[in-house]
């Protein structure tokens, strides 16, 4: 895979913040498969998580459709450095709290479905 996926990662996320030089992007390989670390410039953060996480769930699902091209697992975190511009959280908006309410089960993670894309070309 030689990085492809930490090279598609730098170009998306250099192309929706303000401060592209401030992207560092660290890569890991272990039994788990590959683990990409996201640090941004504090003020960044929200343009990369988006509105509800959509974007970073959609960044995370285009590096899967990836790493699935080229048969590996690969997982995006996100390094989240005080005073980032995410904007206030549920509970800081007065809001319940997510840690007062039940526990809800976890949403099964679905495999990538690569059809529509295996004539790319990265």
């Amino acid at each position: 895979m030689a990085e492809l996926d930490q090279e598609f990662l730098e170009f998306v996320v250099k192309s929706l913040v303000d401060h592209p030089d401030d992207v560092q992007v660290e890569r890991t390989v272990d039994e788990m498969g590959v683990l990409l670390t996201l640090k941004t410039n504090p003020e960044d953060m929200g343009q990369i998580i988006g509105r509800s996480g959509n974007t970073a769930r959609a960044i995370r699902t285009l590096l899967r459709v990836v790493g699935a091209k080229n048969n590996a697992r690969v997982n995006l975190k996100i390094y989240e450095p005080e005073g980032s511009n995410r904007g206030p959280r549920r509970d800081d908006r007065g809001g319940p709290d997510r840690r007062d309410s039940a526990p809800q089960a976890a949403a099964p993670q679905e495999e990538a479905d690569v059809s529509a894309v295996d004539d790319l070309k990265l």
